[in-house]
């Protein structure tokens, strides 16, 4: 397998900080290699397939939950009930009606970020897929659709690669509730792992993958299981 290492340029998730990529580099082969990559800790963001490859800074672990293990916290089990009233549906199309949502949840909760203003591009960058066929699981609430988690299904595994909601419904928790849909789907799939792509701990906007216990972090080149004893 061919890498490359990309050029330093300021990280997204700490400020005095310079990140540098280790990138997939094979034309081809993506969809064959892809879940050997993510158990080596790499992570897939639009069709680039790559892992922080930083001289100076460690914080980016990649953290994957094995859900056979898993078991709500009291929080969590708190916004299970409180989401009760929604009903999840499986899709593997990427209908034309998400960028809608997806545009709402960037340009009102996101306007600090790299991924502002949302643009179709932007979206279709991660949403289509082109070799790894993402499932979309769909959130209604009452006939309406208020949430979007885009998935990607491995053989052992899933990924999450993005999740959108309505935000005027930010106090339902929608983000750690589309994780726990994950989590049930991957279970009924009979799958291994859900993957949630990286964990930093002085990231405040990371700081909820940690509660998802017991979790494991690829830490010196191999997965450690982290349980709420060690939290």
């Amino acid at each position: 397998m061919k890498f490359g290492i990309s050029q330093s340029f300021a990280c997204s998730y700490l400020s005095d900080e310079q990140e540098t990529l280790l990138v997939y580099a094979e034309e081809t082969g993506h969809s064959t290699h892809y879940e050997m990559l993510m158990a080596a800790g790499f992570r897939r963001s639009g069709a680039q397939v790559y892992r922080p490859h930083c001289a100076h800074c460690h914080a980016c672990q990649a953290i994957r939950v094995p859900v056979n293990d898993f078991t709500p916290s009291k929080s969590q089990k708190r916004i299970l009930k409180r989401n009760s009233d929604i009903k999840v549906v499986l899709s593997e199309e990427n209908k034309p009606h998400y960028y809608a949502l997806y545009a709402q949840y960037i340009n009102t909760r996101h306007q600090d970020g790299s991924m502002y203003p949302a643009t179709p591009e932007q979206y279709a960058s991660f949403a289509d897929g082109h070799w790894s066929n993402p499932l979309f699981i769909e959130l209604h609430l009452d006939g309406e659709l208020v949430g979007i988690a885009v998935t990607d299904p491995l053989e052992n595994a899933l990924s999450a690669v993005y999740t959108f909601f309505k935000p005027s419904l930010a106090e339902r928790s929608l983000g750690t509730f589309a994780v726990l849909q994950q989590i049930a789907i991957a279970r009924r799939l009979a799958k291994e792992h859900l993957y949630l792509g990286y964990q930093i701990d002085d990231c405040q906007k990371m700081s909820y993958k940690r509660n998802f216990l017991p979790h494991e972090r690829f830490i010196e080149q191999k997965w450690q299981l982290i349980s709420k004893k060690d939290w």
